[in-house]
């Protein structure tokens, strides 16, 4: 029986349920496709339509996004995120995997497949190598212990934070439209459907856990990360949109860093290159993998 969309899936990881798409195909190689901050795991919706035939197409909701559960500490640092990938892996052994991932889940991916090169196949990181070295010199200005007492002041401000609340549907779409225009207005629908969540009180709000937007500032050495960078060892692919406020990792050096991995940029997209550039996106993506 052909099969229209996904089904819904959970598995545990540092004891949070974390839910995930499954496209189905389970006999096909494994495909995560692992969405960004403040997204979801149904962004993927017509990627995953694209290759379900080929692939085992897997896309989970990161903690604290779409329909996973939120950490209880509301504490979001990038090594629990890793370890939530390295779980999904283990525990549905889908190693060695192929991943595309975008944004705060290309992050993921490429420390992931630095600390396991072994376990994947092939990498697709769409913008997410993080902030630029220029952006990151300027951050350094400040110094660790302010950047800490900053972060502190921040998840204070944001445990009193009370979410945006939307008096319709339509209100939160346009919402939606604000943040990318590139969107198709079917697109922006989709988005803002899975996206969205009613209140009780009839109202519309999103997902995610505001506590994501405090970014927590104790992470690994920029060198270690590097180091990581280097350890890839499975053909990957480096994405940007040339009208992104990303900053492209042929232009500002990082490449450097990486032995397999080569950059490809598109023209009229920004952040969302995998939306704004759909069809050129997937012809790339199936040559690739």
């Amino acid at each position: 029986m052909q099969q229209h969309g996904p089904t819904s899936h959970s598995f545990i990881s540092q004891r949070l349920r974390l839910h995930y798409a499954d496209w189905g195909n389970a006999e096909a190689p494994p495909l995560i496709l692992l969405h960004g901050g403040r997204d979801h795991a149904r962004s993927w919706d017509w990627v995953a339509e694209k290759l379900c035939e080929d692939w085992h197409v897997i896309c989970p909701d990161l903690r604290g996004h779409g329909d996973s559960a939120w950490a209880s500490d509301g504490n979001y640092a990038m090594m629990p995120y890793v370890y939530d990938l390295a779980q999904l892996v283990h525990q549905l052994d889908l190693a060695p995997v192929n991943i595309v991932a975008h944004s705060l889940g290309g992050n993921i991916a490429l420390r992931y497949t630095g600390l396991y090169p072994e376990n994947v196949a092939k990498l697709v990181a769409i913008e997410g190598l993080g902030p630029s070295p220029e952006v990151q010199a300027e951050r350094d200005k400040t110094g660790q212990a302010q950047r800490l007492r900053d972060w502190i002041d921040e998840k204070r401000r944001v445990a009193g934070y009370q979410p945006k609340r939307y008096d319709s549907f339509d209100e939160a779409l346009k919402r939606m439209h604000e943040a990318n225009s590139y969107l198709s207005e079917e697109q922006a629908h989709h988005l803002t459907a899975h996206a969205a969540i009613r209140n009780e009180d009839g109202s519309y709000g999103w997902k995610f856990d505001p506590h994501v937007h405090a970014w927590n500032q104790v992470d690994i050495a920029i060198g270690d990360l590097e180091a990581l960078w280097k350890a890839i060892a499975c053909p990957t692919l480096l994405v940007y949109g040339e009208d992104s406020w990303a900053s492209n990792p042929e232009k500002d050096g990082r490449i450097e860093h990486f032995g397999t991995a080569e950059v490809r940029s598109f023209d009229r997209a920004g952040h969302w290159v995998h939306h704004d550039r759909f069809d050129d996106f997937v012809t790339m993506l199936k040559e690739f993998l």
